[in-house]
């Protein structure tokens, strides 16, 4: 049988072998490497997408990815993040950063606003030729300072663990200055899809106070309810069941759901189911091991496909926008890293050590991409932009082993 032929779940079936299959060798290659695994995941997707494989290859491209298929394989990118979110959401200590000391306050706002000003700066020169058909000047510059301020609190863990950072006291500072980050990130983005989808202001602030009120039912109502309605698994050392996992996916599935119907991303909600998962005994920890393993291996990398399949590098075809990629990329860098340096060093910390913090705030990865694939969704992002902002998250992620490396011997 011709594959042009290939029915529906025989076409899903050759998608997710070839996707499965060549994530995870060129996972391992960039392991290998010395970067993180997620690097060379999130570039597979690029490669399998019209910038290479589509380039090099365009029958074998038309063949895996018709574009009749793409509206499945969306929807289940879409499960596997919202999956991802709620495994970010319990890993994220709401008491620990309640506690915080005043440096990571400090720290964590220069890494957010110093780097959301570069973005903010560099939005007007380049919206009149980059903007998406939906974006205003506001949409866009919001737009433009979450790319550059976004820090991947999951990949930032995952390189902390990989260079036996996780215990030390850099690696606790960059891991709450990557939550706070990330949760300001989020409420921003949450903002500007709100203004963005209903249009009118007045609509705009009813749907943010529905987000506010289900934030606060989620996090003061539901959060104290859960324990009990779990009962003994929330107890310390007892063994997950079938009936809690449902609970907590269920629990997922319906904040998603509600959030999506609500006005903004369903991820919202996913994210915040997380937070409100019961943090007593072992119950957090064996729901991650449960969900993080299958959304990591079997669902993200369906995304990052989908993400590069909308990423066509054969759009910055010119030197003017190679240019603009590379101010982007160099705003970005400099803003995370500047920003980051200056304020840890006020606050105390050494030379190496504020280095190291910044290059670790630099970070971007998954979550940028997340937040970028929204902003294309409402068009408020041009195909062009898109292509750029994915190449800074790729460079700029990239970039956090070598300046890691960088700051070890600056000792």
């Amino acid at each position: 049988m011709p594959f042009a032929s290939l029915h529906p779940l025989s076409q899903l079936l050759l998608q997710l072998v070839t996707v499965l299959v060549t994530a995870r060798v060129t996972g391992l290659l960039f392991a290998r490497l010395g970067q993180s695994a997620v690097i060379g995941e999130i570039a597979v997707g690029v490669m399998l997408g019209p910038s290479l494989l589509g380039w090099i290859a365009p029958g074998v491209f038309q063949t895996l990815f018709p574009a009749s298929s793409l509206g499945t394989l969306q929807l289940l990118s879409q499960i596997g993040v919202c999956l991802f979110l709620f495994v970010v959401g319990m890993t994220i200590d709401v008491g620990h950063l309640r506690q915080k000391a005043p440096a990571a306050i400090v720290i964590s706002n220069a890494s957010i606003i110093v780097p959301a000003l570069c973005g903010a700066l560099l939005s007007p020169w380049i919206f009149p030729s980059l903007a998406g058909p939906d974006a205003t000047p506001t949409s866009f510059t919001v737009f433009m300072a979450i790319s550059m301020s976004i820090t991947a609190f999951p990949v930032l863990a995952k390189i902390l663990d990989e260079r036996g950072l996780s215990a030390t006291s850099l690696g606790a500072m960059a891991l709450t200055c990557a939550a706070v980050g990330d949760v300001t990130a989020w409420t921003m983005l949450a903002g500007v899809i709100a203004v963005t989808q209903e249009g009118a202001w007045t609509e705009s602030i009813g749907t943010l106070v529905r987000v506010a009120v289900f934030a606060i039912v989620m996090l003061f109502g539901v959060r104290r309810v859960l324990p009990r309605l779990m009962g003994s698994a929330a107890q310390r050392d007892a063994t997950l069941g079938p009936n809690v996992l449902v609970v907590a996916l269920a629990l997922m599935l319906a904040s998603a759901l509600t959030t999506e119907l609500i006005g903004i991303h369903a991820l919202f909600g996913a994210f915040l189911a997380g937070v409100v998962m019961p943090r007593h005994g072992s119950l957090r920890q064996q729901v991650i091991v449960r969900i993080e393993d299958f959304s990591a291996v079997f669902l993200l990398p369906l995304f990052f496909v989908v993400t590069g399949l909308r990423t066509s590098i054969t759009l910055i075809n010119d030197l003017q926008g190679w240019g603009i990629c590379a101010a982007i990329i160099l705003m970005a860098t400099a803003g995370k890293l500047g920003g980051t340096y200056v304020a840890a060093r006020w606050t105390g910390m050494t030379r190496p050590d504020a280095f190291a913090l910044g290059a670790l705030m630099n970070t971007r990865g998954l979550m940028e991409l997340i937040a970028l694939n929204i902003g294309y969704d409402l068009d408020i992002l041009s195909p062009r932009i898109f292509a750029m902002l994915v190449i800074m998250a790729l460079v700029t992620t990239a970039l956090t082993g070598p300046l890691l490396t960088c700051s070890k011997r600056w000792r």
